[in-house]
């Protein structure tokens, strides 16, 4: 008995060995790992992407399998049920893209045009408002003064133009060739995704299957129960809030096309489809949508554009602190200062990539040690339970004796 416990401790010690062993490896050549990392993901981009694309089309393809076609049974359907699924989900993103640009394009050309004629006029109001503010205030002329005796040294700038014809030309042309390169490549990965992704879709199942069997075969049953349960529940918190944060952007677009056409401001069609579109970017991305839409409206009417300025501050209160908590924070199961931690150290990490990910990411942790916690002290609560009943029973028999 006690050779089986040593012969345990001495696998677990080798294992910590080993742990510790590469561990170490991986800190004392983080540089070279790092770039293996960055060359790795590179030849992997068109399956990363793929996995993305799949990930995204099997939120409506799952709907349409499960609702339009549920009662749809037999060999027919077993065959066609899935790539019309897919089809459609294709068609439908397709669809909302083509409604959105549809829309959106004709406000944009109207906006170029009507900022063209604005703007002059904006900058000539500005120019005699400042000059009449420098009449009002001498200070400011003699602030205008300095700049203007501020010497340009014209021969080290013409000096310094010719060097930048001479060199930067050339890689200027460099950066052209390097960008276009990467543009064509990024089309490639693309487009290799979105087949690989198509391949995903209709063999799911499948992939699945062979996954488990793999686990099955190479983990023991707890390990693997873990991980199945883990993937379950990120897939879960993934695809509730992608759904989730859409459903949120079209609200607040929605509210903000309503409030601005009630009180009758400019461009209410382009700012709302705009601060829809960014408000994809969980917590921070409709404060975009602010600073664009607030410099239209300036242009067009300054004290419009403060009433926008009021507006937003007030709906996006209204959005933060009631909507975004119960839609997106309810479908991941995350509370609402979960949900602005998981923003906020994701964003300050990875950027926007950060603030898309961490969301379920830590909904995800969450849910686990909200479980392990409540387990562990179910655990505890049922040990003290029976040393209580113990002890109770230990005084009976005394009394008894």
């Amino acid at each position: 008995m006690n050779n089986g416990f040593d012969k345990k401790k001495l696998k677990q010690i080798k294992e910590l060995i080993v742990f510790t062993a590469i561990v170490c490896l991986l800190l004392l050549y983080r540089a070279e790992v790092l770039i293996a990392l960055g060359v790795l993901v590179n030849i992997l981009k068109p399956f990363i992407y793929g996995g993305v694309i799949a990930f995204v089309l099997n939120i409506p393809m799952n709907l349409i399998e499960k609702g339009m076609f549920k009662k749809w049974s037999g060999k027919k359907a077993d065959k066609l049920k899935r790539p019309i699924s897919i089809v459609l989900s294709i068609l439908l993103v397709i669809l909302i893209l083509a409604i959105v640009v549809i829309t959106i394009t004709p406000q944009i050309g109207r906006t170029i045009v009507e900022l063209g004629n604005k703007i002059p006029t904006f900058m000539e109001g500005l120019t005699k408002y400042l000059t009449e503010l420098s009449v009002q205030y001498p200070q400011i002329q003699g602030y205008v003064a300095q700049l203007q005796s501020i010497k340009i040294d014209w021969n080290s700038l013409l000096e310094y133009v010719w060097k930048f014809l001479r060199t930067g030309v050339s890689d200027m042309l460099a950066s052209t060739f390097s960008v276009a390169g990467s543009i064509i490549g990024g089309f490639m990965n693309g487009f290799i995704g979105f087949i690989f992704a198509l391949y995903i879709l209709s063999g799911k199942e499948t992939l699945q299957n062979q996954a488990k069997r793999i686990m099955s075969a190479y983990l023991k049953p707890g390990i693997e129960n873990s991980i199945t349960r883990v993937l379950s529940l990120l897939n879960k918190n993934f695809s509730n809030f992608v759904s989730g944060q859409c459903l949120e952007a079209v609200i607040l677009g929605s509210m903000f096309f309503v409030s601005m056409t009630i009180i009758r401001l400019p461009y209410a069609v382009l700012v709302g489809v705009l601060i829809a579109f960014t408000a994809l970017i969980p917590i921070v991305g409709a404060f975009l949508g602010c600073v664009i839409g607030t410099f239209l409206i300036l242009v067009n009417n300054p004290i419009k554009a403060i009433i926008f300025l009021v507006l937003f501050f007030v709906l996006q209160q209204i959005e933060g602190n009631l909507i975004y908590p119960r839609v997106v924070g309810n479908k991941v199961g995350l509370p609402a200062i979960w949900v602005l931690m998981a923003v906020s150290v994701g964003g300050s990490l990875f950027g926007v990539a950060g603030m898309l990910t961490f969301i379920p990411l830590v909904s995800t942790f969450y849910l686990l040690l909200r479980d392990s916690v409540n387990n562990r002290n179910a655990k505890k609560a049922q040990k003290a339970e029976k040393k209580k009943e113990k002890a109770d029973s230990g005084k009976i028999r005394n009394a008894a004796d």
